[in-house]
């Protein structure tokens, strides 16, 4: 009788241990998978200059274009910088984002900011028009050279 318990144990297949080893790998990636998945999700989408868009981009001018910088209560030091859009082409524009580019005296880009000049909850901007815009910062990046950030427009999204 023993000797058939012993037989069965040989005969039965793969050990318990490596059955549940190969369960938790599984398991495992199954749950990276997941997450890839929602990270996937919420990955924030950076704007796309279409080809239309870089067409359209000698249609606009930034104008009257100017920073000023205040120490506020909490002693940060708040930039704004204030200007004007002005649409010279044939197209109605729903948005507008620009990168605001900061840089080091040795020019070399320390922080770069995605902000709305056309669109934040206001009306789209029309052929011949002119809209104005102001961004504020209050988190300017340590060694910044106090020069006016590089606007370069970043994306359009013209009006179906």
């Amino acid at each position: 009788m023993l000797e058939d318990g012993a037989k069965l144990r040989r005969r039965s297949g793969l050990p318990v241990g490596v059955i549940v080893a190969g369960l938790a790998v599984i398991a495992g990636l199954a749950g990276a998978y997941f997450l890839y998945q929602e990270w996937q999700k919420q990955a924030p989408l950076l704007p796309i200059l279409t080809e239309e868009a870089k067409q359209y981009l000698p249609s606009l001018d930034l104008g009257n274009v100017e920073m000023a910088a205040e120490d506020s209560f909490l002693e940060q030091t708040i930039v704004t910088i204030t200007g004007e859009i002005s649409n010279n082409g044939d197209k109605t524009l729903r948005a507008v984002d620009v990168n605001c580019v900061f840089r080091d005296p040795y020019e070399q880009e320390l922080r770069r900011e995605l902000v709305r000049i056309v669109g934040r909850g206001r009306r789209p901007l029309e052929p011949g028009g002119t809209g104005s815009f102001r961004l504020a910062f209050d988190n300017a990046p340590a060694g910044w050279n106090q020069v006016m950030p590089n606007l370069y427009i970043a994306q359009i999204v013209f009006q179906e």
